[in-house]
């Protein structure tokens, strides 16, 4: 495995922060719409996905490539008062499953979390090397 030399350190963990912070927004957006029936087109919210890809050779950073609508058919529950009910009294609700999203949530925080880990301790170890020099 050749190692590219395009990309630092810095630049890697860098573009996961930006990534996984693309990725805890969608998330959010998605946990704050999960009661969302009508999305101002008659439908309820559609469950967003955020696409990384890799920006680069055999070892670079992470882009986002796109963010996506869920295709996935939506939840029918009975609430026959609800002004989004059809005729049987069912509303359809959005896509998304709450515990899912909160799992997905933790994750992009611990991987942000670990790229911002990267960058301190890349700091500490220039700030060595540079104590070295002196």
């Amino acid at each position: 495995m050749e190692i590219s030399t395009g990309f630092s350190p810095i630049d890697i963990a860098v573009s996961g922060i930006a990534a996984q912070g693309k990725r805890m927004e969608v998330i959010s957006s998605n946990i704050a719409n999960v009661q969302t029936t009508d999305n101002g087109e008659g439908e309820p919210y559609r469950r967003l996905e955020t696409m990384l890809k890799n920006d680069g050779g055999n070892v670079g950073g992470v882009v986002v490539d796109d963010v996506a609508e869920d295709m996935s058919n939506f939840i029918r529950i009975l609430k026959p008062g609800h002004p989004n009910a059809d005729e049987q009294g069912y509303v359809k609700m959005p896509n998304v499953n709450l515990a899912s999203e909160m799992m997905s949530l933790s994750m992009a925080s611990k991987a942000y979390q670990a790229n911002t880990a990267v960058l301190k301790r890349y700091q500490a170890m220039v700030e060595s090397t540079l104590e070295l020099l002196r």
